[in-house]
């Protein structure tokens, strides 16, 4: 049995597992398989429209019975720095000679929206069980707007300041993101990327900071990593980086060998991706001009020129200006479906948590 079934018991699913909301490299079809599998699935929904959100959640709706956990962002837009934008566009113009682009052309922004009254409205239309931010909270009215419709509320905490900061304002769970985590940092009260703490530093830190359950995120792909987070004080683990190989994710044949091929230093955190601070496999921008440079731009604008780069790489089959986000225990994943993947997480776990047991 499980030695805390408090998120059981709150989000009405087998095991205490929720499959992290990965944007760009997975839709509805990972989050139905995750599912399931016994896990909460969660659908990244800060690159999508709102209507396309819907559609999504419609979908898993339609293939399973299960709670589902719609995940947006709360960062503060910034306003288009022209100087900061042509610094970026000379940086990587060698890049776009080399692959035969025109940097003059025109590029569509990155699309990475904040949690905004059209996305409160298809949370209220939906009713999903759970609603997780990233990057904080939103404002007190769509917060208040969001439990109002009786959703569960979760936010990411890196430092137990923060963890405090999101019981204080009412959020049912806190995720405990680690250092060793892949994807973006959730940090909100800090930009101090070098004094964020590791999942076993800061999780039972957080445990003991708030009464509200805790889940454990970064660094956890098997089942010796879930029986640690609870042998911690967690109530239960957020896992991303072990669902990536899955067939249900979206990650092109370049990034599945490169992520075949990961070892445990392969991981950096960098921000000439995307212009916020976040975990991923190193590739060749990274190497060259990062992996932490001056020369970005605030997020989300420095992705955009970045665009026409990646799919370029792509069609080649690399991934030289991919943002293949993973953590650092990403050399545990496997190819193997969600649903299984999971089932196997869960009772790995349980083993271990008995043998420590005795």
């Amino acid at each position: 049995m499980w030695p805390d079934r408090r998120l059981i018991d709150l989000f009405k699913t087998e095991f205490p597992i929720v499959l992290a909301p990965m944007a760009g490299v997975m839709d509805a079809e990972l989050v139905i398989a995750a599912a399931q599998g016994g896990a909460l699935g969660s659908l990244p929904s800060a690159m999508l429209s709102a209507e396309k959100a819907r559609e999504q959640v419609n979908l898993i709706r339609q293939r399973v019975k299960a709670p589902v956990n719609m995940n947006f962002f709360c960062h503060t837009p910034v306003d288009l720095d022209a100087a900061s934008e042509a610094r970026w566009k000379a940086r990587l113009a060698g890049y776009y000679t080399e692959h035969g682009l025109d940097p003059a052309a025109p590029i569509d922004a990155a699309n990475r929206a904040p949690f905004d009254s059209a996305f409160c409205e298809v949370v209220e239309d939906l009713k999903p069980e759970v609603v997780s931010f990233h990057f904080g909270l939103p404002e007190p009215a769509l917060l208040e707007r969001v439990k109002a419709a009786g959703c569960i509320v979760i936010s990411s905490a890196t430092t137990v300041k923060e963890a405090v900061w999101l019981e204080e304002r009412g959020v049912d769970v806190v995720i405990a993101q680690g250092a060793e985590a892949g994807g973006h940092r959730a940090m909100f009260l800090t930009d101090r990327i070098a004094e964020q703490p590791g999942t076993f530093a800061l999780v039972p830190q957080v445990v003991d900071a708030v009464k509200v359950p805790v889940i454990a995120c970064g660094g956890i792909a098997d089942g010796r990593g879930i029986a640690a987070a609870f042998a911690l004080g967690a109530s239960g683990v957020q896992i991303g980086s072990a669902y990536l190989r899955c067939p249900e994710s979206k990650v092109t044949p370049g990034g599945r060998k490169a992520l075949a091929e990961a070892r445990d230093d392969s991981t950096v955190i960098t921000n000439v991706m995307t212009g916020r601070p976040a975990r991923g496999v190193q590739n060749h921008l990274m190497r060259e001009v990062g992996p932490v440079s001056p020369d970005a731009p605030a997020f989300p604008p420095a992705a955009t020129a970045l665009a026409p780069l990646k799919a370029a790489a792509e069609k080649q089959g690399r991934v030289d200006f991919t943002n293949l986000w993973a953590g650092q225990a990403i050399a545990l994943g496997r190819e193997v479906p969600s649903a299984e993947l999971t089932r196997d997480l869960a009772r790995s776990a349980l083993a271990r948590l008995k043998a420590l047991a005795n």
